[in-house]
């Protein structure tokens, strides 16, 4: 199988315009996120009464950031 090749990205935007979402989407999408792992983060999005945030909670692990 060939390598594919390497890509920098920059997400920019203002606090709360949705680039953590933006990402953990992204990070879905191309397989880097499991589908075990996206269960996980929307029990913990739901915990915290966030039950859509999960694809944001795979970039925000602080609680600040939460």
């Amino acid at each position: 199988m060939a390598e594919k090749p390497h890509l920098n990205l920059i997400f920019v935007g203002h606090v709360d315009h949705g680039k953590s979402t933006l990402v953990g989407r992204v990070l879905y999408d191309t397989g880097a996120l499991s589908e075990n792992d996206l269960r996980k983060l929307k029990e913990e999005a739901a915990k915290v009464g966030k039950a859509t945030f999960e694809f944001a909670f795979a970039m925000d692990q602080l609680k600040e950031e939460r």
